[in-house]
């Protein structure tokens, strides 16, 4: 499993940024193989975290043409700058809560 990391500084997010947003997330989501998707503003500063099943499935989602108009529209108007990282997910646990108050 892989991590897309997006780290950005927002200059001006707009109505039109929410919708593509959404729009985006839920065509990654359901289209294109991506297992998880969370972002998180704290004033200007933006971080998405999306897992992909391999890099094929992050490359195809690279040059998805939705996400490519995005793109564009990011560096014109949304981002004064950003970074994305691209990680393997070596070693992943977590704590279930549902299961964890069972005796």
């Amino acid at each position: 499993m892989f991590v897309v990391i997006f780290r950005a500084t927002a200059r001006a997010l707009d109505a039109d940024y929410a919708a593509t947003a959404a729009h985006l997330r839920e065509l990654a989501l359901r289209d294109f193989g991506c297992l998880e998707f969370l972002a998180v503003t704290e004033g200007e500063q933006e971080i998405a975290l999306s897992y992909w099943p391999d890099e094929a499935s992050i490359r195809a989602w690279k040059q998805q043409a939705d996400h490519l108009m995005a793109q564009r529209l990011g560096r014109e108007r949304w981002y004064s700058d950003y970074r994305v990282e691209i990680a393997e997910v070596r070693r992943r646990y977590q704590r279930d809560t549902v299961h964890s108050n069972r005796r």
